[in-house]
């Protein structure tokens, strides 16, 4: 059997005896049907992984021992911030979970002028917490020990407002853009990755971009849906500048 790999919210040290989350402890013991002396990794977003036996089993609880550690060195050297216009139904998902294992370092949910999806304070709260939940599932499965933050949502304006034109490469993906990325330099800095919801971006978003240093790139002669480009986009980074 494979080493299983499991999130911790808790920060770890090797010696420590720690409780696994009830989801780590109902897959491990009842789906996996691991016993104590079996040995599982955990992880908590620190960049080493924990090598743990687990000791023991009880009705409401399962606790591990943490015999060794290791830090990973599987982070691309690119740095990728993703703002991503927010989808229905499991396309968000299916973005968020495929950027993290591409190696993204930062999301930023966007509420763009064209995204079907409105949310309340409380349904805000509750869909970070999923999205996040969906993010550590993902380096749960692809290996990586830094966890991507899904940031609250907000729109374009308010972000830019504070993140001011810098030194990073700021791309929007736009079917109409004449420029693609093996067009542009390596860039020296962070990565900026704007990518609009079902409907794509607005003109005016397109043009308040362009206005903070956003170039326009295109993704070949087909038009993508919203959980399609952002992967698609960052795989090809990766091939041009990253570890690919």
């Amino acid at each position: 059997m494979s080493n299983l790999r499991f999130y911790s919210p808790e920060n770890l040290s090797v010696g420590a005896t720690v409780k696994l989350s009830d989801n780590a402890a109902t897959h491990a013991t009842r789906v996996m049907r691991l016993n104590a002396g079996d040995a599982l990794t955990l992880f908590c977003g620190d960049s080493f992984d924990y090598a743990c036996e687990l000791i023991s089993i009880k009705k409401s609880e399962a606790l591990v021992k943490i015999k060794s550690s290791v830090k990973l060195e599987n982070e691309s050297n690119l740095i990728i911030t993703l703002l991503q216009g927010i989808s229905a139904g499991d396309r968000m998902d299916i973005a968020l979970q495929k950027a993290a294992e591409l190696g993204v370092n930062c999301i930023i949910p966007l509420k763009t002028e064209r995204s079907m999806v409105k949310l309340d304070e409380e349904k805000t709260k509750k869909r970070v917490e999923h999205w996040q939940n969906v993010v550590i599932a993902a380096c749960e499965q692809c290996g990586r020990a830094v966890i991507p933050k899904v940031a609250s949502p907000v729109t374009l304006a308010m972000w830019l407002a504070s993140n001011p034109a810098n030194k990073n490469t700021r791309i929007t993906l736009n079917p109409l853009a004449s420029r693609k990325l093996k067009d542009l330099p390596k860039p020296q800095d962070k990565i900026e990755l704007l990518v609009g919801a079902e409907g794509g971006l607005s003109a005016n978003e397109i043009a308040l971009a362009g206005q903070h240093g956003f170039l326009g790139v295109q993704m070949g002669k087909r038009i993508l849906r919203t959980e399609t480009a952002p992967l698609a986009s960052i795989a090809a980074m990766q091939t041009l500048w990253g570890d690919f």
